[in-house]
């Protein structure tokens, strides 16, 4: 999809700077009967302006260099056309010819043109009418799956799919949340991490959280303001020459700094963080790339999200950072500090051992109408500094109330 701006299924582009050529099964006649008309490959050739035969006349050398395949369908598909393994997502495990080209693709992908940037602001415009339909959907009483419903409809009526599995639940303590069946409760939050793709393949990536009822109660609106107040932080440095490792301490330390102000953790913040306190209530990494995936070339493993001799910190609040690059124009990011009350870290006395003085109970169980707050935006970065493409979608405590008002009426 990169190279030649086209999903084509059991396709092989193989470059030469001799003998370019995009190879395609050719359209079975039956295909017409259960599919519609598919382009001949003389009509596919005009549309890409690529050289294009048939997959039959595919052959290769040992010597050429394979770009690992993200999943196992096609890794069996390779396996079979070039007669050699191929292991899906392999790219920490990449050698040779491979990794050269693995290399190369990774430092063209890193910065988006023009073209890309245009897709990923219509991805992100999108995304935005998905959420404000959420806004518009929740209200005590309905479950889950109607508020995804109402944010996907969004995007499937501008011609797109979601770029991943839909998040959307009142649990929001758990990060990856697959079910929909909860009812939503008048005291609830609503965590809702929903994204737009756009046809060619480019994704939004947004989170937002927001009162079922409406408004947020008194310590709801104060852990949001120490999440929100984190992401401010890690914003600020989102700039051409930051290092993303820098970007994530921001945001951890800007959070434990609210918490102790809140009383939910005791002592110095500067030492807490320094000690992984803060992994007890967000465990994971700031943010990730973003472009035709999600977490953008994350199959190349991180090769692609590490710098060249820079490897994961074993420090409990940074080693599941999927990102560590010094950032430069072209370069899109997401922006996703959380706090989070997730039982078998807090309730586990092995894993809270060595914090357990510094967390004050009875402070934290002021905060029972909060499991999860996630807020999330995808920013570009800027010859300047950065702007984020999901800007339009409301994430200040005021803004969310009034957007919700706003949608009653």
């Amino acid at each position: 999809m990169y190279f030649v701006g086209a999903n084509l299924e059991g396709a092989v582009l193989v470059v030469d700077g001799k003998d370019t050529a995009l190879y395609v099964e050719p359209p079975h006649p039956d295909d017409a009967i259960w599919f519609g008309e598919k382009p001949t490959l003389d009509e596919l050739a005009s549309d890409l302006g690529l050289d294009v035969r048939p997959l039959e006349r595919f052959a290769t050398t040992e010597s050429a260099a394979l770009l690992p395949p993200q999943d196992a369908e096609s890794a069996f598909f390779l396996a079979d056309l070039l007669g050699r393994d191929v292991e899906a997502g392999g790219g920490d495990g990449l050698a040779g010819p491979d990794l050269a080209l693995a290399d190369a693709v990774i430092e063209l992908r890193l910065q988006h043109d023009a073209a890309a940037i245009e897709q990923l602001e219509l991805a992100a415009k999108v995304t935005a009418e998905a959420h404000a339909a959420g806004f518009a959907a929740t209200r005590p009483g309905v479950r889950e799956a109607l508020v995804r419903a109402a944010m996907e409809a969004v995007i499937v009526r501008n011609g797109m799919t979601t770029a991943y599995g839909s998040i959307v639940t009142v649990h929001g303590e758990i990060l990856h949340a697959t079910t929909h069946h909860r009812e939503l409760g008048q005291t609830d939050l609503l965590l809702a991490d929903v994204g737009a793709e756009t046809p060619e393949g480019w994704a939004g990536d947004v989170t937002r959280t927001w009162p079922v009822s409406g408004r947020f109660s008194t310590t709801q609106r104060e852990l949001y303001e120490v999440v929100l107040s984190s992401q401010r932080a890690a914003l600020a440095g989102v700039r051409p020459g930051a290092r993303f490792l820098d970007v994530h301490r921001a945001a951890g330390r800007e959070l434990v700094r609210g918490l102790v102000e809140l009383g939910v953790l005791r002592g110095d913040p500067a030492e807490l963080y320094e000690s992984g306190a803060g992994a007890l209530f967000f465990p994971h990494g700031i943010g990730h790339l973003l472009g035709l995936d999600v977490h953008d070339m994350e199959d190349l493993g991180d090769r692609a999200g590490y710098a060249p001799g820079r490897t994961r910190a074993t420090s409990a609040g940074d080693r599941l950072l999927r990102l560590d690059r010094d950032l430069s124009p072209g370069m899109c990011v997401t922006i996703e500090p959380g706090f989070y009350k997730i039982p078998t870290l807090l309730d586990d006395p092995d894993t809270v051992a060595e914090w357990s003085g510094a967390i004050h109970r009875p402070t934290l169980d002021r905060f029972s109408d909060v499991r999860g707050i996630r807020i999330e935006d995808d920013v570009l970065v800027t010859e300047d500094g950065s702007r984020v493409l999901t800007r339009a979608i409301p994430k200040y405590p005021d803004d969310v109330e009034a957007a919700m008002r706003a949608s009653v009426s």
